[in-house]
C-alpha cells in the first residue's frame, strides 16, 4: 500500500488528504485550486464567497486568496455576528488574513443564489470571481478528480462525507468501474443526490444518509466519544461535522455485513479540523464532553 495511507486495520485505509496543507487543508485545496486558477485567467482580483460562522470553506478562501494576492470577501451568515466584540477563531483567522466580511441575515442569505442579490454584491465590491458555499463548482469538482491516483485502484469501496457534493462528484468521476463510492450526509435531506447528478454519468455512487446524527452541525455524546476514542487509538484526528461521522458510519456498516467479506475500504479524510474549537465552544455552553 501507498506510504501516504494510514492503515486502520487489515481491511480500512485512510487517505489523509488533511495533512496536504497547514491551512488549506483536505478537499478545500483540490476544490480552490482551479478555482483560483480560473480566477487569474479572467484577471479577477477580487474573490467573493458564502459561509457560516465557523465555516472551513471561508478560512480556507481567506488564506488561499492571501497566498494568491487577491482580495477576498466573506459573506457571511448571521447579521448579529458584525456586533461581536470578538470574533470566534475563524474569523479572526480569516480577517488577519485579509478577509472583507458581510454579515447578512439568514433570510437574505437564503438568497445567496440569485441573480438579483449577486448583482447588488457586484454594486457594492466590484467584479469579483464568484464561489459558490462549500466551492461546488465545475472547477471544484475537476480539482478533487484528482484525489483518487493509480495506487488507489486496489481498493473496492472508497468513501468521503458529503457536504456540497463536490467531493464526492470528484470520486465518481475518477473511480474505476470495479470501485464504489459511498457518502455519508452531514446534512438531512435528498437534495443532494440531484446536485452530485449535475457533476456525473456513472452510477457506482451511493449515498448512506443515517449517519447525520441530527443534522448539519449536530452531534451527541456517542459521537464525541467515539472521535476521541478513534484518534487515542489511531492518531488521526476527526471533526465533528464531516469526517467523525463517516468513520462512525463506516465502523457500524461493517458490523452490520454492509461491505463484501474481504474487500478493502478507503475513507478520504477531508480535513476540516479547525472546526473542532467551534464545536467544542458550543460544548461547553451545554456542559457536554469535550472534542480532545
Amino acid at each position: 500500500m501507498d506510504k501516504n495511507l494510514i492503515a486502520i486495520d487489515y481491511h480500512v485505509f485512510i487517505k489523509p488528504e488533511y495533512l496536504n496543507h497547514r491551512y488549506v487543508s483536505g478537499n478545500k485545496l483540490r476544490k480552490l485550486k482551479y478555482n483560483l486558477l480560473e480566477a487569474e485567467k479572467l484577471n479577477k482580483k477580487i474573490v467573493l464567497t458564502f459561509g457560516g460562522a465557523y465555516s472551513n470553506h471561508i478560512a480556507a478562501v481567506a488564506h488561499a486568496g492571501q497566498e494568491k494576492g487577491l482580495q477576498t470577501i466573506g459573506i457571511i451568515r448571521g447579521e448579529e455576528l458584525k456586533d461581536l466584540k470578538v470574533l470566534n477563531s475563524t474569523l479572526s483567522f480569516s480577517k488577519a488574513c485579509g478577509m472583507q466580511f458581510k454579515f447578512v441575515s439568514r433570510d437574505m442569505y437564503r438568497n445567496k443564489t440569485s441573480n438579483s442579490f449577486i448583482n447588488q454584491l457586484k454594486k457594492e465590491f466590484g467584479d469579483f470571481f464568484l464561489i459558490p458555499e462549500g466551492g461546488t463548482n465545475e472547477f471544484a469538482v475537476r480539482g478533487c478528480e484528482e484525489i483518487l491516483d493509480d495506487v488507489n485502484e486496489k481498493f473496492d469501496y472508497i468513501c468521503c462525507s458529503v457536504g456540497t457534493g463536490g467531493t464526492i462528484s470528484g470520486l465518481i468521476n475518477s473511480s474505476s468501474s470495479h470501485q464504489k463510492i459511498i457518502g455519508f450526509p452531514a446534512l438531512k435531506g435528498d437534495f443532494l443526490k440531484e446536485e452530485i447528478a449535475k457533476f456525473v454519468t456513472k452510477t457506482n455512487w451511493e449515498l448512506v444518509s443515517d449517519y447525520h446524527f441530527g443534522g448539519y452541525a449536530k452531534i451527541n455524546e456517542e459521537l464525541i466519544h467515539f472521535i476521541n476514542q478513534f484518534k487515542k487509538t489511531h492518531n488521526v484526528p476527526l471533526d465533528p461535522i464531516y469526517t467523525g461521522k463517516m468513520m462512525y458510519g463506516i465502523y457500524d456498516l461493517i458490523s452490520k455485513g454492509y461491505f463484501e467479506k474481504d474487500s478493502k475500504i478507503l475513507a478520504i479524510h477531508t480535513g476540516g479540523l479547525q472546526g473542532i474549537e467551534g464545536m467544542n465552544s458550543k460544548l461547553r455552553q451545554q456542559n457536554k464532553p469535550l472534542i480532545v
